[in-house]
């Protein structure tokens, strides 16, 4: 989530970032929270076959099933995704059923806002589609995780601009119903050291508030420098997120037809 893309790390890596600082949270939607977003709030941006679930490629990467466990859902998501496709998703204890390859495995953090002092920025603006291309050029050159051309329709972003260019931006990506994900934090090279960062995850989450949501929010366990700031906004550390790369088998499974 800056996430998924640079999560891999050795096993363990997490639980001795985590320390005895995590928080207890027992709202279950957290848990799976594309899987939540997916089906809810974000339903009209997703593809749906049974137990499987991913927003439109244009939207965002990210996939979900309701549980490892559940009755037919390897099925289902191979039916969805295609055989051969390589997929990352969260939360589970093994890497599916014989046949599922498993193409990489780590570690992140979900935070959750504690007492994030959130305020509006009078010199942030509101990033609409006009401004995507502005959007991808600055996450090419700093690679905050994931971004695709319709990213932008997941929620409110935000921008801080210097002489017309866009400088720093954050928004809202991952729906669980109750929360809000504020993701794609990230500054420009000329820019950093300024705070805006800091102002712009304060502003989001003011907003998620003003609607009555809790905003929260995921790193790599081995992103020392997000997470320490993450911390003195007001976010404290949930839980630790495994992430694990599958790839559908080639020779197929039994398929259901996709519904949207």
């Amino acid at each position: 989530m800056t996430e998924l893309a640079n999560a891999a790390q050795p096993d363990g890596a997490a639980d001795a970032v985590l320390g005895n600082d995590a928080v207890l949270d027992d709202d279950a939607v957290l848990d799976n929270p594309v899987w939540a977003s997916l089906t809810g709030p974000h339903v009209h941006l997703a593809e749906r076959n049974g137990g499987a679930a991913r927003y439109l490629p244009d939207v965002s990467p990210f996939v979900a099933i309701s549980g490892e466990h559940d009755e037919g859902v390897w099925e289902d998501l191979a039916a969805l995704l295609g055989p051969g496709r390589t997929v990352l998703l969260t939360g589970l204890s093994g890497g599916g059923p014989p046949g599922w390859t498993v193409a990489g495995q780590g570690q992140g953090l979900q935070l959750v806002d504690t007492g994030v002092a959130a305020q509006p920025d009078p010199d942030a603006v509101v990033l609409g589609a006009d401004d995507v291309p502005q959007m991808l050029d600055l996450v090419a050159r700093t690679q905050p995780g994931p971004f695709a051309p319709r990213t932008v329709e997941l929620g409110t972003y935000l921008g801080l601009r210097r002489d017309g260019v866009l400088a720093a931006m954050a928004g809202e990506r991952l729906h669980p119903p109750g929360w809000t994900e504020i993701s794609a934090v990230c500054t420009g090279a000329a820019y950093r050291g300024q705070g805006l960062a800091t102002r712009l995850v304060r502003a989001v989450a003011w907003g998620i508030r003003q609607r009555g949501d809790r905003p929260m929010l995921h790193t790599a366990a081995t992103n020392a420098g997000a997470i320490r700031l993450y911390q003195s906004i007001g976010f404290s550390l949930r839980r630790v997120t495994e992430f694990t790369a599958v790839t559908v088998p080639v020779d197929g499974s039994p398929r259901r037809s996709a519904d949207r």
